[in-house]
C-alpha cells in the first residue's frame, strides 16, 4: 500500500507469494511458513461493461452462423439469445432441461441457491431454441440437458466462452465482451429503455436490489439525452 499499489495489484502480489511458498513447502524447502496465512485485501465489485446494443445483436446473429454443423450453429445462436434476450446466467441456460421446450411466453429458471424465477420469453428467442432442438442429433429424454456439445455430452460453459471470444475478435470488440456481459447488457438496455429497476431485479434473479443497481449503470450520455428530451425546462 505504501508503494501505491491498488487493491487488485496487491491481491495479485499476495497470491503469487502464497503460490511460491506453497511450492516451497511441498518441496521441503521451508515448513509452516506464515506466508500461506496471508490474506489479500477485499476487492471492490466491478460490474462487466455492457455491450452496445448493435454489437450485442450482431454477436447473436453471428453465433447462428458459427458452427462446424448446422445444429451446432443453431445451438450457439440459441444460447446467446437466452443470455442477451432473457438475461440468463450462462449456468442457467446450460442447465435447462429438455422438458423446457417448446418454450412458451415464459420460462421457469433455477438460479443461485436453487431459487426459481419466471422469465418472459420473446417469440424470436423461442424460435431460435426450437430451431436448435429440431436439428440437434442428441437426446436423453425430457430430464436430460437441452444443450449438447459436439460429442453428445452436456454443453460446457467453456465452449460458449470460447465462442464469444472468437466472435468478439472478428467484430473487433474488447475482451470485456463475455457471456456474462451479455446478461449485464440485457439489464442495462432494459433500464435505458425505461424499465423498472425492481422488475429488472426479478428478471435477473437478484436477491438484493443493490446488486441490480451495480449491474445496471446506464451510460451518462444516454441519461443526459433522456434528460434533455424529457425535462420541461430544458
Amino acid at each position: 500500500r505504501a508503494d501505491g499499489l491498488n487493491a487488485r495489484s496487491l491481491a495479485r502480489a499476495i497470491s503469487a507469494l502464497r503460490a511460491f511458498f506453497r511450492h516451497a513447502e511441498t518441496e521441503g524447502w521451508v515448513a509452516n511458513t506464515v506466508a500461506l496465512q496471508l490474506r489479500g485485501p477485499k476487492l471492490p465489485f466491478l460490474a462487466p461493461k455492457p455491450v452496445a446494443e448493435a454489437a450485442a445483436l450482431r454477436l447473436v446473429d453471428d453465433a447462428e452462423l458459427d458452427g462446424a454443423e448446422p445444429w451446432i450453429a443453431a445451438r450457439n445462436g440459441a444460447v446467446l439469445a437466452l443470455l442477451y434476450g432473457a438475461g440468463l446466467r450462462i449456468s442457467e441456460a446450460l442447465n435447462l432441461p429438455r422438458r423446457a421446450v417448446p418454450l412458451r411466453d415464459s420460462l421457469i429458471v433455477t438460479g443461485k441457491g436453487n431459487k426459481q424465477r419466471q422469465v418472459p420469453i420473446l417469440a424470436e428467442i423461442a424460435g431460435s431454441v426450437d430451431a436448435y432442438v429440431r436439428l440437434c442429433p442428441y437426446t436423453t429424454g425430457l430430464d436430460g440437458p437441452l444443450f449438447y456439445g459436439a460429442r453428445g455430452k452436456q454443453l460446457s460453459p467453456r465452449i460458449i466462452q470460447g465462442l464469444v471470444a472468437r466472435l468478439r475478435g472478428g467484430l473487433g470488440l474488447p475482451e470485456s465482451v463475455t457471456p456474462h456481459a451479455l446478461r449485464h447488457s440485457f439489464a442495462t438496455h432494459l433500464l435505458a429503455a425505461g424499465g423498472d429497476l425492481r422488475a429488472i431485479q426479478d428478471l435477473l434473479g437478484h436477491a438484493s436490489l443493490s446488486t441490480t443497481q451495480k449491474y445496471t449503470a446506464v451510460d451518462e450520455a444516454h441519461l443526459m439525452k433522456v434528460y434533455r428530451a424529457a425535462h420541461p425546462r430544458v
